[in-house]
């Protein structure tokens, strides 16, 4: 069992999520977007280190706490490298918001679709989501049912794919992908509350008609 902990950070109201095995000393960040203080406050109120940092996607609301969360807590990252080669760099900014991200030491795991991972005990696969942006993945915990699907699939929505290197068709082609999992998995999404996958294929307009993704 698992359990698993929403920080909500950000100018953009991102999740950050821990990710904690029963009874386990460490946990996994994933996202950690924005409001470091808050992340790293309660990491030690838990009482806890970090096994390791999964980044779903680039965009400043989901890494630009991760330089300073790395730097209290050091531990692998992993990140696609079509998001890691801008993620960090000044075309990343959001002015006025967000300066581009301070990036980490090191990108320690470089991620690909298809690859197993295991931390902590728990095993998990890499799906590659892009669309939404060039490099996003989704981590999918089977034995946990449990999928972090950045910002590809939310409760009763989907990712923008009208931002610089987003792409309206390979997102419907990542959402076809999510899809394909059981509907009991439970979809933790980059912004707002779970669902799962079931109540999106029978609930979520823009999986009933993939007009959107079209030219």
């Amino acid at each position: 069992m698992i359990t698993v902990e929403s920080l909500v950070v950000s100018l953009f109201q991102s999740n950050c999520y821990l990710v904690r095995p029963d009874g386990a000393s460490q946990v996994l960040v994933v996202d950690p977007g924005d409001d470091a203080p808050e992340i790293i406050r309660r990491l030690r109120e838990l009482g806890v280190t970090v096994a390791a940092y999964l980044i779903t996607h680039g965009h400043v609301d989901h890494v630009s706490a991760l330089a300073d969360v790395y730097r209290a807590f050091p531990a692998p990252v992993a990140m696609h490298p079509s998001d890691s080669c801008w993620a960090f760099s000044p075309i990343a900014a959001m002015p006025p918001y967000y300066d581009a991200p301070v990036a980490p030491p090191e990108i320690a795991r470089v991620l690909n679709g298809g690859q197993v991972w295991e931390d902590l005990g728990l095993r998990y696969r890499i799906i590659e989501t892009p669309g939404h942006s060039p490099g996003g993945v989704a981590f999918y915990f089977s034995d946990e049912k449990a999928l972090f699907a950045g910002d590809s699939l939310f409760r009763g929505s989907i990712g923008r794919s009208d931002l610089p290197g987003a792409d309206p068709a390979a997102l419907a082609a990542s959402l076809q992908r999510l899809l394909c999992l059981p509907d009991d998995t439970v979809v933790y999404g980059g912004h707002g509350p779970a669902t799962t996958i079931g109540r999106e294929k029978r609930t979520n307009p823009f999986l009933q008609d993939f007009s959107w993704a079209e030219g």
